[in-house]
């Protein structure tokens, strides 16, 4: 068998990792009298690789995160420097996930809620979970949608059952009539089977009037806190200080 013939046969058996160095690696063994055990064990190395990447680029796809290049690296703690950081590192280390814990990012507008929970989703999905990333007002169009399409079933089930869901700004927009029951029903089918990360702007006391379900609100906040971590963001505005700034 020859190098195209080889190349070929890889392919077939999906070894694209291989296929892609395999000329590369056959020259690395020449040059460097490299064992046939080692060449193989960079060959394989370089499937898995390559398997690991395709993977993590599918999952964060999947995320549909809305800022997809936010990190943890890029985030400047000393701006709010009473923010709990030791709290941000340690759900970065996605243990909270494999506990099945929830998490409460609370503060104003332009703190960092946003940018900590997408950062924080990029962490768990590094470390092996299926995230999905929703805004509020996006999550319930699109039950609305499944709704209408008769799909409500599905849909539920996705969003119900992956590792970690980020809802991310409750309290930005106003919401469906539906919102409290649907948000209730998420929360309490994830609840102490998966994680869900909730952002907000608005203090948990308001919740109630913006969703006008004092019961349903009181509830989801059971759930919530019982295994959650809460975060206070704040209380300086990123965007203040931009738009100050221009």
């Amino acid at each position: 068998m020859n190098l195209i013939e080889l190349d070929r046969a890889l392919r077939q058996l999906r070894l694209g990792g291989m296929a892609a160095v395999l000329e590369t690696r056959l020259r690395q063994a020449q040059a460097e009298a490299m064992a046939p055990i080692d060449l193989i064990a960079c060959l394989v190395s370089d499937e898995l690789t390559l398997r690991t990447d395709r993977l993590l680029q599918r999952r964060r796809k999947q995320a549909a995160f809305r800022d997809a290049d936010r990190t943890l690296d890029d985030f400047d703690f000393t701006f709010n420097p009473k923010m709990n950081r030791s709290l941000v590192f340690d759900l970065a280390t996605a243990a909270f996930i494999n506990k099945r814990e929830d998490a409460l990012f609370l503060g104003p507008g332009g703190t960092g809620k946003s940018h900590l929970a997408q950062a924080i989703g990029q962490c768990a999905i590094q470390q092996g979970y299926k995230v999905l990333y929703r805004e509020t007002h996006i999550l319930l169009d699109e039950l609305a949608d499944a709704v209408a399409g008769g799909t409500r079933k599905e849909y539920m089930e996705s969003v119900a059952t992956v590792p970690l869901l980020i809802i991310d700004d409750f309290g930005m927009r106003k919401l469906p009539h539906t919102a409290a029951e649907d948000l209730l029903e998420i929360i309490m089918r994830r609840y102490e089977r998966f994680s869900t990360l909730l952002t907000s702007n608005r203090p948990v006391e308001d919740w109630g009037k913006l969703l006008g379900d004092v019961a349903a609100v009181s509830a989801m906040l059971d759930r919530l806190l019982h295994h959650g971590h809460v975060l206070k963001c704040g209380p300086r505005s990123w965007r203040t200080k931009t738009a100050a700034a221009s």
